[in-house]
């Protein structure tokens, strides 16, 4: 190990930083933020610098640098672009023997300040030792997204906590037990929802009385694309206990989920309807009543046609604490993957999404409302029905050459987008494979000029696989 981990109080302490320039600002900026009584020497500064200084951040001397100005520093940081001064700043401070850092300057730093994650008080520091400071970088930024921000209030909320649980728990082994099941279960989840007060009276219920109740989060997966699935959806499946998914989720969504967790498909397709809604119910209910962190993972977005809502009151109803991470929706998604935007300031100016699969005794739907021209008409499941769609448009005054679109596997890797005239489209519907999405209007004719995905070469295609594993 070349450099010992520290983490230095700096608060009220003389820190010297020597330039005027955008880097020594960007020093400047985190020695501002840790409370270090900064002196900055230098003839000029720039404009960062200067706004910081007019807000009284720190203490300026306006002057050519002089060994002597480093009396009395705890730190000294060297910024300039002349070499011959930051050399000089290194060997003045060593005398001193007072820690020294020469910025980008590797043989010249006796102290090397790394990548950080702020969440305080939690602090994440990565170094590679000044060898290969972008890949630290690197590091820090895919560390970001899997480290929510609601992790330094919790550690707040815990700081204020361990005296009380110290008292109430004596074995050390309990208050372990106490703090593991805290920072992974309810309280946690409570901190991020911002629900400050009610995750104190969870800590209070657990420290005192029995309390094993699951709670249920509903996830958007998006439409394929392991890619579209939001950071906290990706915190949420790497956290859960049971996982029940439907078909729609790709396989690469599904490698993301913790690995110990119980995956069970509770799909539905088309004239096959493996689980029935009433059984998802049943086993959401059972597995929370057990304690556990129910995942109920939906593709596209869960209150788009995906009886998110049903789902959630059946939870309610039972007592059980639950929260929604929404996902992207499949009109969404695959629509930009396709290349087809849904509004467009010379064919469309409304956006209406439908669902081709309704209740049996449910209301038509207005199909005078969506003959309208200038409009976009999303279908949901509606390949089956793409006969009758075309029909009753065409009927109610929609021209029967509008221009639609029918993109299978929308945003996978297999994605297939074809397009046609309204009279056609159902023969287009059966062409287009399983998941399918139908757009309907002037817009689906730019998918032409517009389309950028779905030419991967092999290369792209590895690359994707590699990304995914390192998740």
């Amino acid at each position: 190990m070349d450099y010992l981990p520290l983490f230095v109080d700096v608060r009220t302490r003389k820190v010297v930083l020597i330039g005027g320039g955008v880097v020594a600002a960007r020093k400047a900026e985190l020695l501002i933020k840790a409370q270090a009584k900064l002196v900055v020497i230098s003839p000029s500064l720039c404009s960062q610098l200067q706004t910081q200084h007019q807000e009284d951040h720190f203490e300026w001397l306006a002057q050519e640098y002089r060994s002597s100005l480093l009396d009395d520093a705890f730190l000294v940081i060297a910024a300039t672009d002349d070499a011959l001064l930051n050399e000089t700043v290194f060997y003045d401070a060593n005398e001193r023997k007072i820690f020294v850092n020469v910025v980008d300057d590797q043989p010249l730093c006796s102290f090397i300040v790394p990548s950080i994650i702020d969440r305080s008080p939690v602090i994440v520091a990565i170094s590679s030792g000044g060898t290969a400071p972008v890949l630290a970088r690197l590091l820090r930024e895919k560390l970001e997204t899997m480290l929510p921000l609601s992790l330094g209030k919790m550690a707040e909320i815990a700081g204020r906590w361990r005296g009380k649980v110290k008292e109430t728990l004596s074995n050390m082994r309990e208050r372990k037990r106490f703090w593991e099941k805290s920072f992974s279960g309810r309280f946690a989840s409570l901190v991020e929802k911002g629900q400050l007060s009610e995750a104190e009276q969870q800590l209070e219920r657990q420290l005192y009385e029995q309390d094993n109740r699951g709670e249920l989060t509903l996830v958007g997966a998006g439409p394929g694309d392991a890619g579209l699935l939001t950071l906290k959806g990706l915190r949420v499946l790497q956290s859960a206990e049971v996982v029940l998914y439907d078909h729609l989720v790709s396989e690469e969504i599904l490698e993301l989920v913790r690995r110990d967790a119980d995956k069970i498909c509770v799909g539905k397709r088309a004239g096959n309807h493996s689980v029935s809604q009433e059984e998802t119910n049943e086993m959401i209910v059972k597995f929370a009543q057990q304690g556990k962190k129910v995942v109920r993972l939906k593709g596209g977005d869960p209150f788009v046609f995906g009886r998110g809502g049903e789902e959630l009151q059946v939870a309610a109803k039972a007592g059980i604490p639950f929260q929604v991470v929404p996902g992207v929706t499949a009109a969404i998604g695959a629509t930009a993957y396709a290349g087809i935007p849904l509004t467009h300031r010379e064919h469309s100016q409304s956006i209406t999404f439908i669902t081709g699969h309704c209740r049996e005794n449910g209301a038509d739907l207005d199909w005078q409302a969506l003959a309208r021209g200038q409009q976009t008409l999303v279908i949901y499941m509606g390949t089956v029905k793409a006969a009758n769609i075309s029909e009753q448009l065409i009927k109610f005054g929609r021209a029967s050459d509008t221009p639609v679109a029918v993109v299978g596997c929308g945003t996978r890797r297999d994605q297939k987008v074809v397009t046609g005239q309204l009279h056609d489209l159902d023969a287009l519907a059966q062409q287009a494979p399983a998941p399918a999405l139908i757009v309907i209007g002037e817009v689906t004719a730019l998918h032409n000029e517009l389309a950028w995905f779905g030419s991967q070469t092999e290369e792209d295609i590895r690359w994707r696989s590699a990304v995914l594993e390192l998740a």
